[in-house]
């Protein structure tokens, strides 16, 4: 082998080690990415019904603690402050959330007698992954089979145990699949027709940070593209607080006084938490809105502790450990830990070593501890993702919030020796040259740990800049229920949001109720130009004043739209009106330079920039008339909204036998400018019936002698029976408004608008609105 021969060898064998080094790599970075938290919702004792509830709770400090709500069990029959007592619980107090017989069946496509058998969880459970995909901005219909995952920590079962009691008689076929584990994330699943991973996952009180962990392990291995993970408890019977309260776990006096020296025990709670999960540079490539990130976790199990459900201070040692490994951070980088801080003696002091041992050798500064169980109470299957909620809110608000029912320190923790702080009172977090970071733990009565790291979001500013935002002559703002009443109430929701909110951007609050929910049949839209008369509007909806620019109504069944397009002849200059589409509508301005461009080659005729020229030929006129109409047809039906019939005179005619591709768009510009004579030109059977004067039904009539005047052709129309006649010209005062009245009619009759085109620069930063309003009724067994 020559010399040059072995040369080229040797540089193809370092080529190949680069490749592979460089694919190892991918592996490797692939197995830290990042990921995004898109998206929250959460329903939590205390009123909490969204993630602001819960951080002005929070900030507040306030406890969210009650008597056991007597639908839940007969309070007098189980309670006895004497543990010695059989059958007994020796508190009354617990943390709930309301709703628990009712729940909106119809929304969930659910029949009533299904809804008899459906675990309350898994109600609860529907609503809050609806609102949290609401929240990320993700119109839940959209992702229907979509590699989506679902991730459930679930581990109650009282309902199910309820119905059992019932006569085997009355056992039926929805008893397995209302009540199952499995069902919980299945039925989620099916409900939105996900077709990623989808799993419900039992570790005790830390399932649902297992299942945060599991949803990042699946995004990184390019199982799903994005994640819903939720954790859910419901307290209905009492045998499981009476086994709690005979193992001493529970608080007599209804407090979690974690890190407390009167901690004596956990206070159990209902609710339920969902976030929404997606890798970090696709959410940033989406220009999602992103709450946090996610760096890395952990988890593992006590293995041979002091008991089954006794903590191992050396197994959580090494849970957090694995999880700053996994996430690239060093432990001095971390300032705020949520503790799983169940409020026991024992508990506290083993955790609180065990925190004290990773963080050490901190050097910047103290490390903050917190846990949200003195709040709200111990979630079981939930509390992990409730923390994480916590936390995420921590970061978003730059706060810590105080720890409740903290007074006087454990005194079996050696508080001096470790670097730790307890905040009481509300803590300022602000960041410094690097983005703030925490972790959450959660410990399994099972034995199994987990532990997640978390960081702030390092961009700070909006999507769009006040300097990039376009300033539209109108907004358009639309909403929908699935019933009437749904209707009524979330128009009551956004009245009182925007006297809340006086001060949000119209667009931004136009934009994200128009790209951030699903469409259903009982509409309404609202042509607007400031907060305050979008507010007005609604007001006027709801005291049945119905005005200008205010359309609504219910979608029927079966109906297909009509709607004729109607092309003018405007010998003005109005036209020049539309330089501001041209200006922010790139389907208008490419439609245009692609005619121009045509015109330039095939009729050697430059129109130049024709909205700041004067004096145009005749023949220059009609071909940029031409132009602007088919350009406007464009737009409009890249928002979604086609044609059934058309109908023009003089230019118009041309444009419209164009729009039903009866002749060639090349055809119609040679004829308009005067270099082909109409008769040569070749027709076709066109794909959109052309309206005629000649004859008033819909048929394909020969199209010169079908040219008919303004006032003929709106007399051919009002004799037909159509939904929506859109005009298409330039001689209103403000065609943008025009067009959104279209579109709000559109909308209002059952239309479907292609929002990403409407929205198509995305001019809007993504806030959070109102929810949906559920119409709930009683589904409970006898």
């Amino acid at each position: 082998m020559s010399s040059s021969q072995e040369l080229s060898t040797t540089k193809q064998a370092l080529v190949a080690i680069k490749q592979l080094q460089d694919k190892l790599n991918d592996l490797e970075q692939a197995k830290s990415e990042p990921i995004a938290v898109i998206g929250m919702g959460c329903r939590l004792p205390g009123g909490i019904n969204n993630p602001d509830d819960f951080w002005q709770f929070l900030r507040d400090g306030k406890d969210g603690i009650s008597e056991i709500p007597p639908e839940h069990w007969n309070l007098a029959s189980y309670y006895d402050l004497d543990l010695n007592q059989t059958g007994k619980i020796c508190t009354f107090y617990g943390g709930f959330i309301p709703h628990l017989q009712t729940f909106d069946a119809h929304f969930f496509n659910i029949a009533p007698r299904e809804a008899i058998s459906l675990d309350p969880q898994q109600r609860v459970l529907l609503e809050v992954c609806w609102e949290a995909l609401e929240n990320s901005g993700i119109p839940p219909d959209n992702l229907s089979g979509s590699s989506t995952g679902v991730f459930v920590g679930i581990c109650g079962n009282d309902y199910w145990h309820q119905l059992l009691k019932r006569d085997p008689n009355e056992i039926d076929a929805y008893l397995i699949t209302g009540n199952t584990h499995s069902t919980a994330s299945g039925r989620l699943s099916y409900f939105l027709g996900l077709n990623g991973p989808s799993l419900s996952v039992n570790t005790a009180c830390s399932s649902s940070l297992v299942a945060i962990h599991l949803a990042m392990a699946s995004l990184r291995n390019q199982e799903c593209n994005l994640a819903i993970v939720g954790g859910v408890n419901r307290i209905i019977s009492p045998e499981i607080s009476i086994s709690f309260s005979k193992a001493r776990m529970l608080s007599p006096d209804g407090h979690c006084k974690t890190f407390d020296a009167s901690a004596n025990g956990f206070v159990r709670s209902e609710g339920c938490g969902v976030v929404v999960l997606k890798r970090l540079q696709e959410a940033i490539t989406a220009q999602d809105n992103i709450l946090a990130v996610l760096r890395g976790s952990a988890i593992n199990q006590d293995g041979r502790s002091n008991g089954l459900t006794a903590p191992n201070g050396l197994a959580q040692q090494a849970v957090i450990q694995q999880a700053l490994k996994n996430a690239h951070i060093k432990a001095d980088d971390v300032s705020y830990v949520e503790a799983h801080g169940t409020g026991t003696i024992l508990g506290d002091s083993i955790e609180i070593g065990a925190l004290g041992q990773v963080f050490s050798q901190k050097s910047s500064g103290s490390l903050i501890v917190g846990s949200v169980k003195a709040n709200i109470g111990h979630l079981e299957a939930a509390a992990g993702i409730v923390s994480l909620i916590k936390v995420i809110l921590c970061l978003q608000n730059e706060a810590i919030p105080p720890q409740i029912h903290f007074k006087n320190p454990n005194p079996n923790i050696n508080w001096s020796q470790l670097p730790l702080v307890i905040p009481t009172k509300n803590m300022s977090w602000p960041r410094d040259n690097h983005s703030k970071v925490a972790g959450v733990s959660s410990f399994g009565f099972s034995g199994t740990n987990a532990h997640v790291i978390v960081s702030q979001f390092p961009a700070s500013t909006p999507v769009v800049s006040a300097q990039e935002m376009v300033k539209y002559p109108a907004y358009l703002f639309t909403l929908s229920a699935k019933s009437q009443s749904a209707r009524t109430v979330l128009v009551e929701k956004y009245c009182d949001f925007l006297t809340t909110h006086p001060y949000l951007s119209l667009a931004n609050v136009c934009g994200t109720a128009n790209t951030s929910r699903s469409d259903f049949n009982y509409r309404l839209a609202v042509v607007t130009f400031s907060l305050a008369t979008l507010q007005q509007k609604l007001i006027d909806f709801l005291n049945e004043q119905f005005t200008l620019d205010l359309f609504f109504g219910q979608v029927s069944r079966n109906h297909s739209l009509k709607i004729p397009f109607l092309f003018c002849q405007d010998v003005s200059k109005s036209w020049k009106k539309a330089l501001f589409l041209y200006q922010t509508q790139s389907v208008f301005q490419k439609s245009i330079d692609d005619c121009k461009q045509e015109i330039l080659l095939c009729l050697k005729i430059d129109l130049g920039n024709f909205f700041e020229q004067e004096n145009q030929t005749s023949s220059e006129l009609m071909l940029i008339l031409f132009i602007l109409e088919y350009a406007l047809f464009k737009l409009l039906e890249s928002w979604g909204i086609l044609p059934t019939a058309v109908i023009g005179y003089g230019v118009g005619h041309w444009v419209a036998m164009t729009v039903a591709e009866i002749v060639s768009l090349k055809d119609s510009l040679m004829v308009l400018a005067g270099q082909k004579k109409s008769d040569a030109v070749t027709y076709f059977p066109g794909k959109v019936p052309l309206l005629s004067y000649l004859n008033r039904h819909l048929f394909f009539p020969d199209p010169i002698s079908s040219q008919v005047s303004n006032e003929k052709a709106l007399e051919i129309l009002n004799q037909e029976d159509y939904d929506l006649m859109i005009s298409i010209d330039f001689q209103f005062p403000d065609i943008w408004s025009c067009l959104c009245g279209y579109l709000a009619k559109f909308y209002s009759l059952g239309g479907s608008i292609n929002w990403s085109n409407f929205e198509e620069k995305n001019l809007f930063s993504p806030i959070i609105l109102p929810n949906y309003p559920f119409q709930r009724d009683a589904y409970w067994y006898k």
